[in-house]
């Protein structure tokens, strides 16, 4: 028969458990909600960004780009730097183990690492991967703080240190589902200011409540004035395009990570309900065996003096 002591000391230090995860979920629930709102008050920005980027490229005209951020190199160092954006702790579910997995699945050796986030560095150091840098940001990190790590790589990119650089992050889509996925940073190809001036047109065209018309994004018949001329603008707002692009991915990368240590603790919260009831349930059952056998005992002690 179980012991009825130990069932309690259970039944004690399961309850205590389920309150650290509860509390532990509201928390991140709570820091979900503010990651979620800075990511969506910084999407219409960059969404003029991507477009004013756009047109400076499509004034200037391909034959006569010459900035470093949209050349593809023919291979100076052949390296490419690989940015890895994970979370600082963990109980976040296998959030960093899908990521990490991508990672290394396309790992070869011309690939150079820089981690952002403990998880990634602890990962990557276990497995002597080439690491260049490792970051730490906090729990909600501001655009100053954020621009150390892309000041760091554009520096780098200038030197020849890479060829190229491409990050990793866990993008954000709801609150049960976050996306590992890869984009190429630097280089930024003509593509992809076409794709981000067309995403770009079509979200601000959402919040006026336009039509999209098909075939031909919103606003292309707009013609722009620059001063300075298109190619000096362009070599100014290219770096400042690369730090909010980074930016914004942290931020959809702690939004994620709240996200999924919020499930993972409601996961375990209600886990150990269950867990609760029935050591409850395990606990009557004993209890109500040791009165039956008490009960037993006395009827034969009773008989037997009969």
């Amino acid at each position: 028969m179980p012991n009825l002591r130990d069932i309690r000391r259970r039944i004690k230090s399961v309850k205590n458990t389920s309150q650290i995860t509860k509390a532990m979920q509201m928390v991140a629930a709570t820091k979900m909600r503010r990651a979620q709102q800075i990511a969506l008050a910084l999407r219409p920005y960059a969404d003029r960004l991507d477009e004013m980027a756009a047109h400076l490229y499509e004034n200037i005209g391909p034959n006569e780009v010459s900035h470093p951020l949209l050349q593809k190199r023919r291979g100076t160092s052949g390296k490419t730097a690989v940015v890895v954006l994970t979370s600082e702790k963990g109980l976040c579910g296998p959030l960093n183990t899908n990521l990490l997995r991508d990672v290394l699945r396309n790992d070869s050796p011309d690939k150079a690492y820089i981690s952002v986030g403990r998880k990634g560095r602890q990962t990557l150091a276990r497995l002597k991967k080439n690491l260049l840098a490792d970051f730490q940001l906090k729990d909600s990190p501001t655009f100053a703080e954020s621009k150390a790590i892309s000041r760091y790589l554009l520096s780098e990119f200038a030197k020849g240190t890479f060829d190229a650089v491409e990050i990793y992050y866990n993008r954000f889509v709801n609150t049960l589902s976050q996306v590992p996925t890869r984009l190429p940073l630097v280089p930024i190809g003509a593509e992809v200011l076409a794709s981000a001036k067309m995403m770009g047109e079509a979200h601000h065209a959402a919040r006026r409540g336009q039509p999209v018309a098909e075939g031909r994004p919103p606003g292309s018949t707009l013609t722009y004035n620059f001063e300075p001329d298109a190619p000096e603008l362009l070599g100014k707002l290219l770096p400042y395009y690369v730090h909010l692009l980074v930016y914004n991915k942290i931020l959809e990368s702690r939004a994620s990570e709240h996200s999924a240590r919020m499930v993972a603790m409601k996961a375990a919260t209600d886990n150990a309900k269950q867990l609760v009831k029935d050591l409850t349930l395990e606990y009557n059952k004993a209890r109500q065996a040791g009165i039956t056998n008490e009960i037993l005992e006395i009827s034969s002690a009773a008989a037997m003096m009969n």
